[in-house]
């Protein structure tokens, strides 16, 4: 049989009886736009994140979108964040008319470098979004501290990092605002689009509100230019169910992650990606390098065995945003992390007869 990449039938059907329930009782209630599952979650998500407020959006896009109009980013700021991460990071920025200034990566953690942020700050500087890449969350010791210093807003992209500390306090906790996706190959997912941002800011969150909801406050009265960007009832009562689960996924992923650690560790010219010293990874992907990381992925391919390439093309070198005007070699560490990186079947369920196999596939191509 093949192993999948990730398989999100097994977690639903553990939780079918607790699902069914949720998603009956929102169809028997007949209100499925902000309703009472969308308000609860907002108050469960703050008090597990460990923050004042949080507002349901319906994408992790919008969350980064709307997160940083909250935060006043307007048409020709700049906002320092990571090229190594999902285009939605940029677009975000590019969404509010500002211009998305690149700073590359440690090697080490995928993460944005943060001493080398405070070069590229310039006058037009508004804002810095780090991105707690596949699970693991940036320094926010050292980012906070820059951004303090020079005035700086911090919307954090946790799109991958629901559950990710950093000296034990939750990502989504350190900034201005915390923006989640709940797409459902994340540890905590729906069955379909969702988002959230997490705020300790009243009018960031008031202002959030007013933004999601069509710029209004008031029925068919309208302060602002607004979007229709409402976490639906639905979604929000999926997430109510598997929220109280959260931490055993972030468990089973963790110990899924030391066996690969333990297995793979050995393997000459593979390196496994690092868990610094006062972080607690998710590991929303279990990722590693090789060099011949393209000749592996085809390997496995051939051989069943699921597995994803994040990212194969950093954004400083898309078309997208080839009005940047930046050159290959301009953010190397991103660079060879392209052409290295290969990530490997992890979700809570996998069991230990398929990581087996997966250690199997990976050890027989390097033994080639």
């Amino acid at each position: 049989m093949p192993i999948p990449f990730f398989d999100l039938t097994r977690q639903n059907s553990a939780l079918r009886k607790e699902l069914d329930a949720a998603i009956s009782k929102v169809i028997d209630g007949g209100q499925f736009i902000l309703g009472e599952n969308v308000a609860a979650l907002e108050k469960e998500f703050a008090a597990y994140i460990g923050t004042k407020d949080a507002v349901g959006v319906a994408s992790g896009t919008d969350a980064l979108h709307l997160a940083l109009k909250a935060c006043g980013i307007k048409q020709g700021d700049e906002v320092i964040t990571s090229p190594f991460t999902f285009v939605a990071t940029a677009e975000a920025i590019a969404y509010c008319g500002a211009t998305p200034v690149f700073v590359d990566i440690e090697p080490n953690t995928f993460n944005i470098d943060a001493s080398k942020i405070t070069r590229k700050i310039t006058k037009k500087t508004k804002a810095i979004l780090p991105v707690h890449l596949y699970g693991l969350a940036c320094n926010m010791a050292e980012i906070g501290k820059i951004a303090s210093e020079h005035g700086l807003k911090v919307i954090e992209d946790c799109a991958q990092a629901a559950g990710a500390t950093f000296q034990n306090k939750q990502v989504g906790s350190f900034g201005d605002a915390g923006c989640f996706s709940f797409f459902p190959t994340k540890n905590l997912g729906c069955f379909g689009d969702g988002g959230l941002v997490t705020t300790n800011d009243d009018k960031i969150a008031d202002e959030l509100r007013v933004l999601r909801g069509h710029g209004s406050r008031k029925t068919y009265h309208y302060d602002i230019i607004g979007y229709n960007s409402r976490l639906d009832e639905l979604q929000a009562a999926i997430i109510r169910v598997k929220l109280p689960h959260l931490e055993k996924y972030i468990n089973s992923r963790r110990e899924i992650a030391a066996r690969y650690a333990q297995k793979l560790k050995d393997l000459a010219g593979l390196r496994l990606s690092a868990e610094p010293s006062g972080f607690r990874h998710t590991y929303n992907q279990f990722t590693v390098r090789l060099n011949k990381r393209d000749a592996l992925f085809e390997d496995l391919k051939n051989k069943r065995v699921g597995a994803m390439v994040y990212y194969p093309l950093s954004l400083h070198l898309q078309k997208a945003f080839a009005g940047l005007k930046h050159n290959a070699g301009e953010f190397p560490e991103c660079e060879k992390a392209q052409a290295e990186v290969i990530s490997l079947p992890i979700f809570p369920e996998l069991t230990e007869d398929e990581l087996g196999k997966v250690v199997l596939a990976v050890r027989e191509f390097s033994d080639k």
